[in-house]
């Protein structure tokens, strides 16, 4: 997104013609809408009704299944065998993936073969009995060769390919709703595969059957042209419910969950909800005090399950925690959250790193990335835990008498939609503010008040513990940022050599011309000065955001109106914090946003 100019930006800046940013600084392209609708200057729909006209086309399904041309072939035990179409389509699926960690996973391995058994002819199961005997390669080499074929191809191919796309996303990337034209979120259906799963499933390696047609539920309005099947197929129904948000919904195999098709984050329907969500926790905002007093009375209360409760909602608060909801016992990674944790989660020292009272916390959270934390904490939490902690095994629930409902029912006593992720959407905004404001200076250039904006946002992916692993190409890129560094850093002196000659010339012979070239050198050292800087500043923030993940919480958890506000305050152009896809999400909040906004 480097296509406004800096002279265009400053110039803006001096009109306060914000307006630009919304469209993302571009020249409007041919086929977008001239005017963007501000549905948040609209009346908001208060009978519960999400629509009242809704029209699309319905999704797009995959290809079918190309068999393999007759010279890739699929050994067994060293003998070469034809599968049949059914069992070939799956055996391609882990030939894929033949170079991924998950085909060494036993349960992976396992899960695989048994799906696939299912979908053999009676001859290939007596035939085919253990998965390693089969050999893949052949297969896997040639969906290599045509992934580099795709890599190879030439400019004209690859535009005709975009052309198509383009096309499809014209005819079934939008919807109608309420007279406007709004772009759906995804609108295809996921094609066949084996599941992944995250962190460590149990079912990993398992088959995700084809969608067909008769698997799908449309949602349009009565009056509206409904989508058509494709020839020869029928929907399993059309229903027209406009108390729901989603144009297409489906059941998926693996564990029976519910798949929709909604509107793109951009749309009205997504906007309000998002401007919702940080209203109420706003709302959070003028009582959490309040709330905060109650549940430290309630630490010494006489009933242990509001002791409990007590002491969980304090981590919700303190610590960011999930609420942690209750699951099937082998039907999902086995992954916590605050209610849900068990006594081998947690660690208790009276004293540790100079320290008094320290809980020390260690579990698979969301995704089955490890939550670890160690916290100092009040002395009456701390004698609560040990009570807790009493008389239990390992596997025994810290909260016993605590489940996300009786939790969330006490959360909606408190105020009216208060949940547990409300604490999480307030404690993540309220310290993206106060980190701003400790942060930045308005005298700071751009790319230091642009570290120091990561910077609050990482302080804010900390708490939330949004981590990732350090991306592959780490290593090489700081090398190449390094060698940069160096490179400028030689420029810097050369340019510094060069004035100080200048100078001692411009001193002997004392004309214009020698006056003149000294400024220039002046010049020259200034701009290669400020560019070192940046990328020095550039180095330090990869150097610190190498293992957290920012975009989650920027997208999820940060009211907008914060970054906006700062933006529009420290004069930084707003493209510098959000790209095109997230101003096009927060549209509502950069059009609202005046520099004075509190969270």
């Amino acid at each position: 997104d480097r296509e406004h100019s800096h002279k265009e930006h400053k110039r803006d800046k001096e009109r306060g013609n914000w307006k630009n940013y919304t469209t993302g600084g571009k020249k409007k392209a041919k086929n977008e809408p001239e005017e963007k609708w501000k549905w948040w200057e609209e009346e908001k729909c208060t009978d519960g009704s999400k629509w009242r006209f809704l029209e699309h086309k319905g999704p797009v399904f995959p290809p079918p299944y190309e068999p393999l041309p007759d010279r890739v072939r699929f050994y067994y035990d060293g003998k070469a065998m034809k599968l049949s179409p059914g069992a070939e389509e799956v055996a391609t699926f882990y030939a894929k993936m033949l170079d991924h960690e998950y085909t060494t996973k036993d349960i992976f391995r396992k899960n695989f073969f048994k799906d696939w058994r299912k979908e053999m002819t009676s001859e290939e199961k007596s035939k085919i009995t253990e998965l390693k005997k089969c050999d893949f390669t052949e297969m896997h080499e040639y969906f290599k060769a045509q992934s580099e074929a795709r890599k190879q191809m030439s400019k004209e191919e690859k535009q005709k390919i975009k052309e198509e796309n383009e096309r499809i996303l014209q005819e079934y990337g939008y919807c109608v709703m309420d007279n406007h034209r709004e772009r759906i979120g995804n609108f295809r259906i996921e094609p066949p595969g084996l599941f992944r799963g995250r962190g460590d499933h149990p079912k990993m390696g398992k088959l995700k059957r084809r969608i067909r047609p008769e698997d799908i539920i449309i949602n349009c309005s009565k009056d509206s042209v409904h989508p058509k099947a494709p020839p020869g197929t029928r929907w399993k129904e059309v229903r027209h419910d406009n108390k729901v948000t989603w144009l297409v919904s489906w059941t998926e195999n693996i564990q029976g969950s519910i798949k929709y098709i909604m509107l793109n984050p951009s749309s009205r329907i997504k906007g309000e909800k998002d401007w919702q969500k940080y209203e109420t926790a706003r709302r959070l905002k003028k009582i959490v005090e309040r709330i905060r007093a109650q549940y430290r009375e309630d630490w010494r209360s006489k009933e242990m399950r509001i002791r409990q409760r007590a002491v969980a909602l304090y981590f919700i608060d303190k610590l960011a925690l999930r609420a942690g909801n209750e699951k099937d016992e082998g039907e999902t990674a086995d992954t916590v959250g605050c209610c849900s944790l068990r006594v081998e989660h947690i660690r208790l020292h009276p004293q540790m790193d100079g320290q008094d009272y320290v809980v020390e916390l260690d579990f698979p959270g969301k995704d089955s990335i490890r939550y670890y934390n160690k916290v100092s904490v009040e002395k009456r939490v701390f004698k609560n835990l040990q009570l807790f902690l009493e008389n239990k095994q390992a596997k025994d629930d810290l909260f016993d008498r605590l489940n996300t409902s009786i939790l969330n029912k006490h959360l909606q006593e408190l105020m009216d939609g208060l949940t547990a992720k409300v604490f999480r959407t307030y404690n993540a905004s309220i310290t993206l503010q106060q980190q701003l404001k400790e942060l930045t200076s308005s005298d700071d250039n751009i790319p230091e008040k642009i570290l120091s904006y990561n910077r609050a946002n990482r302080a804010v992916a900390v708490l939330c513990n949004h981590q990732r692993a350090p991306p592959k190409t780490f290593e090489k890129s700081m090398h190449n940022l390094q060698t940069k560094i160096d490179e400028k850093k030689k420029q810097l002196s050369a340019a510094k050599k060069e004035l100080k000659a200048a100078k001692a010339d411009a001193k002997t012979l004392r004309d214009e011309k020698s006056k003149r070239a000294v400024e220039t050198k002046k010049k020259a050292v200034q701009r290669i000065s400020e560019q070192l800087m940046k990328l020095e500043v550039q180095a330090t923030d990869r150097e610190e955001n190498k293992q957290i993940a920012l975009g989650t919480s920027k997208l999820n958890y940060l009211d907008p109106r914060i970054s906006v506000a700062w933006c529009k305050k420290l004069g930084v152009p707003i493209e510098k914090i959000y790209n095109k896809t997230q101003r096009e999400k927060f549209a509502w909040a950069i059009d609202m946003t005046d520099e004075d906004f509190e969270f």
